[in-house]
């Protein structure tokens, strides 16, 4: 993979359970694991339609370096866009180079 490609910052971020200390209520956060450099790149047309053959809201694939311990339960913020992470497919050779997201972005109101 070409470094000129992980043009866009982006950052990982995974949900965590807090307990308030006064009340004991149970509170979900969203905690930053790292910020780093991807390739963001909104489906094709082609690929759109294919995606919604199948039910899928998939609208963007994120290509980033490898980086262990990312799963589907995690979220990405890019541009001031919230994503929630579909899938995690590692690269074909090793599968220790780059992993690819494919990724739906999430309404504001969701968030």
């Amino acid at each position: 993979m070409q470094a000129g490609r992980l043009r866009h910052r982006i950052t990982l971020q995974r949900k965590e359970q807090t307990q308030n200390p006064q009340t004991g209520a149970m509170t979900t956060t969203w905690a930053t694991v790292a910020t780093v450099r991807a390739a963001v790149e909104p489906l094709s047309a082609r690929e759109f339609i294919a995606a919604q053959a199948v039910q899928s809201d998939v609208s963007v694939r994120i290509t980033m370096r490898y980086r262990p311990g990312i799963t589907s339960a995690m979220r990405l913020l890019h541009d001031g866009k919230t994503y929630n992470i579909t899938g995690v497919l590692a690269d074909k050779a090793s599968g220790r180079e780059y992993i690819t997201l494919p990724c739906s972005e999430l309404p504001h109101d969701a968030i």
